[in-house]
């Protein structure tokens, strides 16, 4: 997918650039610029010498010496004073910058740590989402694939609301479906058997053939598979081919793969994203997951996190991402 975050030592990393959270003096210092200076070797530093430092918001770029990569990006982020002094507008440009130089000596891969959240103290959960939106922006025009390093669970955190709100809905669907005693379930399967038939006629027609311009539409669309069901809904939703697989995450050369194969049966996470790219309802999503032979249940923290995220109207992938990876789920994308 384009955009990953992972837990993982960012100087282990093989990508074609590493992006250093640098002062700007560019001459190496604590924590992650540290880490990558000791990890690069002597050579590093010489080269950065020759480069006279670095304003902050912008970014310079050397070669990556013993580390595993081909570049580093030295980029200044701000110091947090109250937020009222531009530290968003320069972190913004940190990023942006840092990305720019990528693209212009034709990285494929690059791999971030988070920006100013260290000893520069920028709150964490501000910090991530512009790493997030700032990234996200660029891979909707350019072909990329980021990674955001955290190297360990204190570095990362997600809005203190947000993540009350999100383990809270977890907790009323999640715990309520593994409480239910067994003489429960049989008297609510007992209240099925009995009920009338008149109320089981009664049952309105399923959405989809409600929806459907005529009786061969609703024929055609009972044996569509996923990937017939994606480039129906695509073409529905007036998108291009672009669009969609850059709004779901998902590498160009994988959504290829399923336009040309009507019968590709995509993993759930990838279904899934391709269902928030589309902005569909929960019955809709449910339907492309069914056609690719998956269900939502609420016996599964990752499906709660979805339901929760299409029930309050957020479609934004990398939003939903960070809060899966908040709590051990599955990404989406590919």
């Amino acid at each position: 997918m384009p955009l990953q975050i992972v837990r993982n030592d960012i100087t282990k990393m093989k990508v074609d650039a590493i992006v250093n959270a640098a002062n700007s003096s560019l001459l190496g210092g604590g924590g992650v610029d540290g880490s990558i200076h000791r990890a690069a070797g002597p050579e590093l530093l010489l080269e950065c010498k020759t480069l006279g430092g670095c304003e902050t918001g912008s970014a310079k770029i050397t070669k990556g010496y013993k580390l595993p990569c081909k570049y580093v990006i030295h980029a200044v982020g701000p110091r947090w004073r109250d937020g009222k002094h531009g530290e968003r507008e320069k972190l913004v440009s940190c990023y942006r910058t840092a990305l720019a130089l990528a693209k212009e000596h034709d990285c494929e891969t690059v791999a971030f740590p988070l920006i100013s959240s260290g000893i520069y103290g920028y709150p964490k959960d501000q910090a991530l989402k512009v790493a997030i939106d700032t990234i996200s922006d660029f891979l909707l025009e350019n072909d990329m694939t980021v990674y955001i390093v955290i190297f360990d669970r204190k570095a990362y955190q997600i809005g203190e609301k947000l993540f009350s709100d999100i383990a809270a809905y977890i907790d009323d669907n999640y715990v309520d479906a593994h409480t239910d005693s067994r003489t429960e379930r049989l008297r609510r399967m007992q209240m099925l058997s009995e009920e009338p038939e008149e109320e089981i006629y009664a049952t309105p027609l399923a959405p989809m053939a409600e929806s459907a311009k005529s009786l061969d539409d609703a024929l055609s669309q009972i044996d569509e598979s996923f990937s017939e069901m994606l480039l129906r809904k695509i073409d529905e939703k007036g998108m291009t081919d672009a669009q969609c697989y850059k709004k779901a995450n998902i590498d160009r050369k994988l959504f290829s793969k399923i336009r040309s194969d009507k019968l590709y049966k995509p993993s759930k996470p990838t279904a899934i994203a391709f269902a928030i790219a589309l902005e569909l309802s929960l019955d809709e999503t449910k339907e492309m997951l069914m056609k690719a032979g998956f269900a939502l249940s609420h016996s599964n923290k990752f499906d709660i996190i979805i339901e929760y995220f299409i029930e309050h109207g957020n479609y934004n992938v990398f939003e939903i991402n960070e809060a899966l990876f908040a709590f051990d789920q599955s990404l989406l994308g590919a």
